[in-house]
């Protein structure tokens, strides 16, 4: 069993810069490919970003390609989303996931991971 605990939400204006962190524990986090989702209100979760086991692989949605950067302190058991030049319509909940995968590919659907965090909420005003 995996835990994730996810940090780092809150509010921020627009163009504005938030890290994410989310926390793992009960498994060797080498193991574990790791995603970052979001969800908004009345809205299916949808891919953020996706980094594989050894960090050798990383992908992005489409619409925050060169303003999100995802990474993973794999002595830490942590996975980072540095978000930055913030829009209003990226405010969610936003969740961490994993799956246990030593695979090179980026799962980038919700169906594909195990364990998911609680969930943070990035809110950003314009």
């Amino acid at each position: 069993q995996v835990q994730l605990v996810e940090s780092g939400g809150g509010l921020v204006q627009a163009g504005g810069s938030l890290r994410l962190s989310c926390a793992a524990s009960g498994r060797t986090f080498s193991s574990l490919g790791m995603g970052w989702f979001r969800q908004a209100p009345g809205k299916e979760r949808e891919f953020v970003s996706g980094i594989t086991w050894s960090a050798g692989n990383t992908d992005y949605a489409d619409s925050v390609k060169g303003r999100f950067a995802i990474s993973r302190n794999n002595a830490k058991g942590t996975v980072y989303l540095q978000m930055n030049s913030l829009k209003p319509e990226v405010t969610a909940v936003k969740y961490c996931a994993a799956r246990v995968t030593y695979s090179s590919d980026v799962y980038n659907a919700a169906r594909s991971y195990d364990y998911w965090g609680q969930g943070t909420q990035v809110t950003v005003s314009s």
